[in-house]
């Protein structure tokens, strides 16, 4: 397995793509129960494969990650060629950037003495995908990019 198993709730939001993936190897309802009850080892490949399947897709269409911690930002751009980041810190420690009063904290305070600001870019790898996927991995999640994007915009202009 490259990626991870969906978990229960992802496999029962995407049951009609599921099936659809049964479909494509001529498995019907019926046979997936007798293999589920007789070759669970079998099931647990078919539910793997089908998880890939659904990662590579989504990681394939993903441009932008967030992971936001207490006192810091990583912003990530996944363009076509290399990954590029812009990191915040935040050094007042009464602030935690994960609550509706640190960030409103830091909307007022981004050009403040109390915030420190980093750009990156990474090259990938010789799998795209996975590397977007081990930044998931740590915590990172999938956006629109509006902040990455406003970053972006007040940098251009500083």
């Amino acid at each position: 397995m490259k990626y991870t198993r969906l978990t229960k709730e992802q496999l029962e939001e995407l049951n009609q793509e599921f099936i659809n993936f049964l479909a494509t190897q001529s498995i019907t309802g019926e046979e997936w129960a007798k293999i589920k009850k007789n070759t669970p080892e079998v099931a647990e490949e078919e539910l793997d494969v089908f998880s890939d399947l659904i990662w590579e897709g989504v990681l394939t269409k993903v441009k932008y990650l967030e992971n936001i911690s207490e006192q810091q930002m990583h912003l990530f751009h996944l363009a076509e060629k290399e990954m590029k980041l812009i990191a915040v810190k935040v050094m007042n420690p009464e602030i935690d950037l994960t609550t509706k009063v640190g960030f409103e904290w830091f909307k007022k305070n981004w050009q403040s003495d109390f915030v420190d600001y980093m750009t990156a870019s990474k090259a990938y790898t010789d799998d795209k995908n996975l590397d977007k996927f081990q930044l998931i991995r740590q915590g990172a999640v999938i956006t629109k990019g509006d902040l990455y994007q406003w970053f972006e915009s007040m940098m251009e202009v500083s």
